[in-house]
């Protein structure tokens, strides 16, 4: 079983930054893509980056590229996402999870372990 936990929502105005993590525990990460979803009120959860179990590759949603930078450090078992230049419509409830299907990285349906969330609220 994997537990992950996400971190560093919090409330920013436009044009701002942050940072989130996920941590996770009860097994090593290492060999999973991860991804990051977000979620906002009345919306359908959103697919908004994936990253390769090296690092070498990721990912992104057209929405984020440019703004966002997946990375991750498998020695600490953790996922980030480095959030800049944020816009209001990037409000959300933000969740870390683990791939379990490599040809659907962008498919929520393709992730088995889910964090509980964070909020990032972007004020205009």
């Amino acid at each position: 079983q994997v537990q992950l936990v996400e971190s560093g929502g919090g409330l920013v105005q436009a044009g701002g930054s942050l940072r989130l993590s996920c941590v996770a525990s009860g097994r090593t990460l290492s060999r999973y893509f991860m991804g990051w979803f977000r979620q906002a009120p009345g919306k359908e959860r959103e697919f908004v980056a994936a990253i390769t179990w090296s690092g070498g590759s990721t990912h992104y949603a057209d929405s984020v590229k440019g703004r966002f930078t997946i990375s991750r450090d498998n020695a600490k078992n953790t996922v980030y996402l480095q959030m800049n230049s944020l816009k209001p419509e990037d409000t959300a409830v933000y969740y870390c999870a683990v791939n379990i299907d490599v040809s659907q990285i962008r498919v929520g349906a393709s992730y088995k372990y889910w964090g509980q969330g964070t909020q990032v609220t972007v004020s205009s």
